[in-house]
């Protein structure tokens, strides 16, 4: 019975190698029935070579690289230009010195234009005579509602509430986390968020910006083109400062030195009065706080509203979104496909992604139906590629990868997948030989006694 099992097997082998009993899938060049089969290895210039054929990866719907974003503030509209009527009134009129502030140093606030300049490359001999400079890249950012300025390839990054240098500091620590030259410089170009307002007999009625300078009576009433008044006896520059009413008499203000330097702060208003009750001050008064008032519940609503937009336009994207997901799962989303065959893990189809293409690596070593390194003849790694035009099928190019040294797989990683590729894996000589025992033996009754020589 072992000499049976011996002839057997023998007679086996000798069968399977001419084909007779057991037939597997192989490559083989040259002309067959229905195309003519070109064998080329897979090299770092014939890599090159088969990834020339053209290919647009399938992207990914639009509504995925879309975002809510933050919208923009509609505002309040024009306001109101401030009432201002001149009367006069005779009178006597007593000193009332706002207390002395120390603010500290100037605090980003919203509305702020930063230029933020940065380098651009240059070569030697710019840099030697100085152009350089010039060729800097200087960008501005308006300080949003919510404190940040939004910059490409950074993001958002909040000021608001910092002080330059400060702002400096968080911005170069931005720059470092995203791997970008931290090199610039950084400056205010506009000052927005702090004021302070004059009017009543002034030439020209204005609000006057805080910058990084302190602002003292003497400059803000500059601005507004200077006092106007004839009668200095009746008239006095009255500060409205935290609810509470300063006045300084004109006449005082211009004999005392130290009057003209009373520092002005963030939401004060100056009103030249020529009368002396607080009549006219006072309607100046409430004009600027409910200018305030009205500014900020303006402020507030845009921003409800902004977030109540942002709100829905994200549950739109992401019912977009869903809706593809659910299209995707139930196979209606049309995919570019590459199919595994031969000794695969499974025979199936690897899906090219979207956005991007994939490697004969990305096939080979799918967790689904890669590579299989027990059957597999590492050196007879295929992929089929036939004409890109359908109503042709006169000529397929079988890429060869010969993995035997390990080395080569680099080239599975640089050789470039298409649509409808096959890729196709031979197998083990011993493979086959151990297949086609397995079917004989069973036909000849053996496999009792194989099980004993097994044993």
């Amino acid at each position: 019975m072992r000499f049976q099992l011996i002839a057997a097997a023998a007679a086996a082998f000798a069968l399977s190698g001419c084909g007779v009993i057991y037939h597997s899938p192989t490559v083989q060049s040259g002309a067959t029935d229905s195309s003519q089969v070109r064998v080329m290895p897979i090299t770092a210039e014939n890599a090159l070579l088969a990834n020339q054929v053209d290919y647009q990866p399938r992207s990914l719907p639009a509504v995925f690289s879309q975002y809510a974003g933050g919208g923009s503030l509609r505002g309040a509209g024009a306001l109101p230009e401030p009432v201002f009527e001149p009367e006069q009134n005779p009178g006597q009129l007593n000193v009332r010195i706002p207390p002395a502030v120390n603010p500290g140093p100037y605090r980003i606030g919203v509305g702020d234009v930063l230029l933020l300049a940065t380098q651009t490359a240059g070569s030697t001999v710019e840099e030697l005579s100085g152009l350089l400079a010039a060729q800097n890249r200087r960008q501005g950012y308006t300080v949003q509602d919510d404190g940040v300025i939004a910059i490409p390839d950074v993001g958002r990054v909040g000021v608001a509430g910092l002080t330059l240098e400060e702002a400096e500091a968080e911005l170069f620590r931005r720059l470092v986390e995203n791997q970008i030259d931290p090199t610039f410089s950084l400056e205010i170009a506009e000052f927005n968020s702090k004021k302070v307002s004059i009017g009543g007999a002034v030439s020209k009625p204005t609000v006057a910006p805080i910058t990084l300078t302190p602002l003292f009576l003497d400059a803000a009433l500059a601005a507004a083109g200077g006092v106007t008044a004839s009668d200095l006896d009746y008239a006095s520059v009255r500060i409205y400062r935290a609810g509470t009413l300063y006045q300084i008499p004109l006449s005082e203000l211009y004999a005392r030195t130290g009057l003209r330097r009373v520092q002005l702060v963030d939401g004060d208003s100056v009103f030249v009065d020529t009368e002396y009750d607080l009549e006219q001050a006072q309607s100046y008064f409430e004009e600027q706080i409910q200018l305030a008032q009205f500014k900020q519940s303006s402020r507030q609503a845009a921003l409800a509203e902004l977030d109540t937009e942002i709100s829905i336009r994200r549950a739109s994207l992401q019912e977009q979104r869903e809706n593809f997901d659910r299209r995707f799962e139930y196979g209606g989303v049309e995919r570019d496909y590459v199919y595994l065959t031969g000794e695969v893990r499974r025979q199936s189809r690897f899906a090219l992604p979207f956005g991007h293409s994939a490697s004969l690596a990305d096939a080979l070593f799918d967790n689904a139906g890669g590579l299989s390194t027990t059957f597999a003849d590492v050196r007879q790694i295929y992929v089929l590629r036939g004409s890109p035009d359908p109503r042709e099928f006169s000529g397929v190019t079988a890429w060869q990868l010969d993995a035997s040294n390990a080395a080569n797989l680099l080239l599975a990683t640089r050789f470039e997948l298409r649509p409808n590729d096959v890729v196709f894996v031979s197998e083990q000589p011993v493979t086959r030989w151990n297949r086609t025992i397995s079917q004989i033996i069973p036909t000849l009754g053996l496999a009792d006694t194989a099980t004993d020589i097994g044993n």
